[in-house]
């Protein structure tokens, strides 16, 4: 069905107009207003997959959930698959500069004409299911989702690792058997759509366990916890839990990489990763744990894969260090949960004399309870906001900001603010951007041109 598809000819689509064509659905990521679960109908996404060919069903799965570091786990998965002789796909969201960043084999990206290619041949099929509607209509990202399953199955990939795009039971990519489900941290986010209590949003990210299916638990609340073993043993999954079953212990740091050994259950692992932060230490041994369950499977998954694996992963825009002297750093921190290891980090593993932070967010978040992380740790804060339809006001943001004894400045722009700050900001200094993944772009955007004749500039 889909190589038929594919080998229709027809108008020619440009760039441009594949770019309007998949932003022309229902698009939750840029829409202002509140979402809700009667927007989601996952009958909808596997309506248009079987007009497809069924292409979810090519290759082997590995499904991650969570509100935290699954992208992070996503990219580490990949990496150490692909170095393990493997053809992998993966799939991730939202991208940092460009749409093709979310749908990539072995580390290259889609190319723009394959893209193009990609959505022209399959316009007719998914106009047919737009037409008729019957589960109401498709969104930006069920046909984006749909596009990275075809573009595995053409690529002929051996292992596809999905990054959930919101929640996890109700989510466009819960339509796989995974040969391992991961369940990164979680924590309060998108409250109006996954619930607000710890539980109901664990019930939500477990969606993606299926019955007898092999699970792998990040660190988690007590309630967390709780609820995913219940649900696991209802469904006969076996789980393993991380901090339990798989442990890690850091060995030491500098502004490029840490170092850790994580203890699994087949063997232990002395490891090197390119990613800052304490929370990525919990993320590789997440990893680790996933990829050993892999190898039980079957699969050849060897230890030095996992470690020259890591040891190249690369996922830009969290905890990154863009220049030095001043540090400039960003980090894609969005919620109170991230806010709080960002603080954490910041402080483990920066020196500096005074730190400026950078910050604009979206209009969903829980901007107070970011703020309370944030703020207490930094002398002059410039509240901006992004290119991005979701962005919060900074006289807004800047309200969350009158109880604390920092020097506030606003900015209308990414490019004013950045310039301010570098401005402002001395040698010894540290600049931190962060709020959303899309003030971490346009930052990491601005910086290049800004700090393009600058010395240190890595």
């Amino acid at each position: 069905m889909l190589e038929y598809l594919l080998a229709r000819v027809g108008y020619k689509m440009n760039y441009q107009e594949t770019l309007d064509y998949i932003y022309s659905f229902v698009n939750y990521e840029t829409l202002p207003q509140m979402r809700d679960k009667a927007h989601f109908d996952l009958r909808r996404m596997e309506e248009l997959l079987a007009h497809l060919g069924s292409p979810q069903l090519a290759g082997h799965a590995v499904h991650i959930a969570g509100t935290n570091g699954k992208g992070s786990v996503a990219a580490m998965m990949a990496s150490v698959l692909s170095t393990s002789g493997y053809r992998v796909g993966l799939y991730t969201s939202p991208h940092l500069q460009i749409l093709e960043e979310r749908i990539r084999v072995n580390g290259r990206l889609i190319s723009s004409a394959e893209l193009i290619n990609l959505v022209e041949k399959l316009k007719p099929e998914i106009e047919a299911v737009k037409k008729k509607a019957t589960y109401g209509q498709l969104t930006t990202f069920e046909v984006l989702t749909a596009l990275g399953f075809c573009y595995f199955k053409l690529k002929g990939v051996d292992f596809k690792v999905l990054e959930v795009g919101l929640g996890g039971r109700l989510d466009a990519t819960n339509v796989v058997s995974p040969e391992v489900a991961i369940i990164t941290s979680i924590s309060f986010d998108h409250k109006e759509v996954l619930g607000d209590c710890l539980p109901e949003l664990a019930r939500e990210k477990a969606g993606i366990i299926k019955p007898k299916s092999k699970v792998v638990l990040a660190p988690q609340a007590d309630e967390v916890t709780r609820t995913i073993e219940k649900i696991c043993s209802s469904l006969d999954a076996e789980l393993v839990k991380v901090g339990r079953d798989v442990t890690w212990q850091g060995s030491g740091f500098d502004l490029s990489n840490q170092s850790l050994k994580v203890q699994g259950r087949l063997s232990s692992y002395k490891l090197t990763i390119p990613l800052l932060g304490e929370h990525q230490l919990e993320n590789t041994a997440t990893a680790v744990a996933a990829l050993e369950v892999l190898d039980e499977k079957g699969f050849n998954i060897p230890g030095e894969s996992i470690i020259n694996g890591l040891a190249k992963v690369s996922w830009p825009g969290r905890l990154e260090v863009l220049h030095h002297h001043p540090l400039l750093i960003v980090d894609s921190a969005h919620n109170p949960d991230s806010a709080g290891k960002l603080k954490q980090a910041i402080k483990k593993y920066f020196y500096f004399d005074r730190a400026f932070l950078i910050i604009g967010t979206s209009l969903d978040k829980d901007v107070a309870a970011i703020v309370s992380e944030l703020a207490p740790l930094f002398s002059e804060v410039i509240i901006t906001r992004s290119r991005h339809p979701r962005a919060t006001a900074p006289p807004t943001l800047a309200s969350e900001f009158r109880n604390y004894p920092v020097k506030v400045h606003l900015s209308e722009n990414v490019t004013e603010a950045l310039t301010l700050a570098l401005s402002l900001a001395k040698e010894p200094d540290l600049v931190c951007a962060s709020g959303s993944l899309f003030i971490a772009a346009e930052v990491t955007q601005e910086a290049s041109k800004l700090l393009a004749n600058k010395e240190h500039l890595l």
